[in-house]
């Protein structure tokens, strides 16, 4: 079958181990589907697979992809859960979570395998591409606003970054949601792109806010860190899924953090539950994620060198037809 796939690790140039071509089909195992993929969407965690992080010499050649939306087995539309072994679905009772391209192939090919408690029906009002998008950003961004964050309709939220994945469909999300939506971007660009996704303003990194907030959804890291601490009200939340910018902030600003009873919660991923409640928001709301280009899975490099400039707003699709 036809995939994409990491050939050799390269921490400096991560793209030169990127290939594509015939690998195997998955293997059959016991308690294990294979889903046929029509939509699958890239991510940061791709590019970082691609250095090193998270997955070893010695599990190479590696198909990359976590997100996927396709038809199983029994030919039902269905939306793959891509944490494998976070309940022992399918794989041994001391196994510890992965991800899909950690231990297991992914879903840049035309078929993936996984435990078949990893899939979940697909809403018919959702497209192929548009449910792709949503098992990692999408749910990561949905459990830090309301399952890490706590917040409430009528609450304050800042999205640092608009413009990566987590952080427009936390934007999406928490506009849909009842909040007030502030964001931050470098690019004016994506600035205006941000107030027409729902954000009430728009600012600079770095600039003072109209008002403090209750929480803060932080993907950036290092730059932008001291700004989201300085945001919050007392008592908020910080949480943090990400480091783009690099995870050694320059002040860690521990006594504001202290004197103000500001809590910090780290974030990964979500539940399969959580996934759930998501398809659900969607499929209810009409919030749709936001899609910045669909390309087919042979022009899959593309959608790397892009993803990798960061002249992205939203989520890469690659598809099978």
């Amino acid at each position: 079958m036809f995939a994409v796939y990491a050939a050799r690790i390269d921490k400096e140039q991560p793209l030169s181990g990127l290939e594509s071509g015939e690998r195997p089909e998955p293997e059959q195992r016991q308690g294990w589907t294979t889903v046929r993929v029509r939509a699958a969407s890239l991510n940061h965690h791709d590019l970082w697979s691609l250095r090193g992080v998270g997955l070893g010499e010695e599990s190479l050649p590696m198909i990359l992809g976590c997100d996927a939306a396709g038809i199983d087995e029994d030919g039902n539309e269905v939306v793959v859960h891509s944490v494998i072994g976070q309940t022992g679905h399918g794989v041994g009772p001391r196994e510890r979570r992965s991800l899909l391209t950690e231990k297991y192939q992914g879903t840049f090919a035309e078929l993936v395998s996984v435990p078949a408690w990893n899939v979940l029906p697909k809403p018919a009002d959702l497209s192929f591409e548009e449910a792709a998008c949503l098992p990692t950003a999408w749910l990561t961004a949905y459990r830090m606003l309301f399952t890490n964050a706590g917040v409430r309709p009528g609450d304050a939220v800042l999205v640092q970054g608009a413009g990566g994945g987590v952080a427009t469909a936390a934007i999406v999300l928490a506009r849909a949601a009842g909040l007030r939506v502030y964001a931050t971007s470098r690019d004016a660009g994506k600035r205006q792109r941000a107030l027409e996704l729902g954000a009430h303003a728009v600012v600079e990194p770095g600039t003072r806010l109209p008002e403090r907030v209750d929480a803060v959804i932080e993907t950036v890291g290092a730059a932008t860190w001291s700004h989201s601490v300085t945001s919050l009200r007392p008592g908020g939340t910080l949480v943090i899924s990400g480091a783009t910018s690099g995870p050694n902030p320059p002040a860690a600003e521990l006594n504001r953090i202290f004197f103000l009873e500001l809590k910090v919660v780290g974030s990964t991923m979500g539940s399969k539950d959580e996934l759930a409640d998501l398809l659900s928001f969607c499929a209810l709301t009409g919030v749709r994620p936001v899609v910045d280009s669909v390309l087919p899975m042979d022009r899959a490099r593309e959608g790397f060198e892009r993803l990798a400039s960061g002249d992205v707003f939203g989520k890469i699709v690659l598809t099978n037809r």
